[in-house]
């Protein structure tokens, strides 16, 4: 069993910056696949960028060139830098990670672990 724990959330104008950070219990290095979603009031989660075992990061639409997702293995932890933010930025953040079921990221469903969520407000 793995657990995330987030921090960094906050309130903020937008045009600025919050980092997020997420702590794993587990060894990171091991996963195949972590990444941030996000969900604000009334609209569906949405993944918002993911970084893969192959250290290959993808983002969504809306936050690429704002947004980077990074990761330290000694520390256990994944970043999200989130600049010039905008107030459509505003939900719920959540992280995610995808570990290997019998030793290999090739066998699915993976094993799947949630944080409980960190709010970010952007305000006009």
């Amino acid at each position: 069993q793995v657990q995330l724990v987030e921090s960094g959330g906050g309130s903020v104008q937008a045009g600025g910056s919050l980092k997020l950070s997420c702590a794993a219990s587990g060894d990171i290095s091991t996963s195949c696949r972590m990444g941030w979603y996000r969900q604000a009031p009334g609209k569906e989660r949405e993944l918002v960028s993911s970084s893969s075992s192959s250290w290959t990061t993808s983002y969504a639409d809306s936050v690429k060139g704002r947004f980077t997702i990074s990761q330290d293995n000694a520390k256990n932890t994944l970043y999200l830098q989130m600049n010039s933010l905008k107030t459509e930025d505003t939900a719920v953040y959540t992280c995610a990670a995808e570990f290997p079921r019998a030793g290999t990221c090739r066998n699915f469903p993976r094993k799947n672990y949630w944080g409980q969520g960190t709010q970010v407000t952007v305000v006009s």
